[in-house]
């Protein structure tokens, strides 16, 4: 089964910047992995006013800003960080995505943690240049966190702050999506989860959609290891309909607190299936979506 072993979580202080650093912390403390706490000083996001004003060259305002940054990381982990967890912080100048994706690498990070700004409107160009960017990239699994509609997050808890009791996963029967279910059944037993294994029937006619979804129950079955069967902590969903409008409704319904989706490929993926049904589903789902490359 998958470990954590080296986390990274890049932050810019939103609050959806803490919630992904606490699920950060939470994992850490569960796999006793290293976790990596990475700020990214965007110059593009400062105008040449406050470069002007501040200072009186290009490389003392790099400097100083730099240090403020550092300060604001250290004040940031102080308010956030659990006493067993010792993070390792880095603020690096330059363009976000490409150096998430150059520091993972190097770390050889096991698992990525990141907020996302929103679903709609500006905040959906905000997913699509970073975020989107890591993910459709990074060679291992990355988790999107944003505000949930029910919260499971207890912040100032000094011990687990994120309380993971109901995970989904959702499987289309590829062979692809067997490695995203190892990391589905992972979490399920490190955090003494439940578990529900969904497919979405989308295409079927309603004269052959009973028996569709009655195959599609046996095989979920059959994914079920025998260790979970013996439990009561492992359930089966199928839908009919549109794909990530069943995920969501599903989510939703069960008050889910993590949905684990694979996605084929990193630079071949194509956009339209990633967009269809991935995308989507972070942009409008309730909970945190582990996305894992296969």
């Amino acid at each position: 089964m998958p470990e954590f072993r080296s986390i990274l979580c890049p932050i810019d202080f939103s609050q959806f910047s803490v919630r992904a650093y606490l699920h950060a912390v939470s994992l850490a403390q569960h796999y006793g992995a290293k976790l990596f706490v990475q700020h990214i000083v965007e110059l593009w996001r400062y105008p040449s006013a406050d470069f002007a004003a501040s200072a009186g060259s290009f490389e003392e305002f790099c400097h100083g800003l730099g240090e403020n940054c550092e300060q604001e990381l250290q004040e940031f982990l102080k308010n956030y960080t659990p006493d067993d967890i010792q993070p390792e912080r880095v603020v690096q100048r330059g363009t976000a995505p490409d150096l998430i994706l150059a520091f993972a690498e190097a770390q050889k990070a096991d698992l990525i943690v990141m907020g996302t700004h929103g679903r709609r409107g500006f905040d959906r160009l905000m997913l699509g240049s970073v975020t989107e960017r890591v993910m459709r990239k990074a060679y291992c699994p990355v988790l999107v966190v944003h505000k949930p509609s029910h919260d499971f997050i207890i912040p100032d808890s000094r011990q687990d702050p994120v309380n993971l009791s109901r995970i989904l996963f959702c499987t289309d029967f590829s062979e692809n999506s067997h490695r995203a279910l190892d990391y589905a059944i992972a979490l399920t037993e490190e955090y003494n989860a439940e578990l529900t294994l969904v497919h979405v029937l989308e295409n079927a006619p309603r004269s052959t959609s009973e028996q569709a979804a009655a195959n599609a129950t046996e095989q979920l079955d059959k994914l079920i290891p025998s260790e979970l069967r013996k439990t009561d902590r492992v359930r089966t969903r199928v839908c009919v309909g549109k794909t990530y409008e069943q995920i969501i409704r599903v989510t939703l319904e069960a008050q889910t607190e993590l949905l684990v989706m694979a996605v084929r490929g990193r630079n071949a993926l194509d956009r339209a299936v990633f967009g269809s049904t991935t995308h989507r589903v972070i942009q409008l789902g309730p909970c945190p979506v582990l996305v894992v490359h296969v």
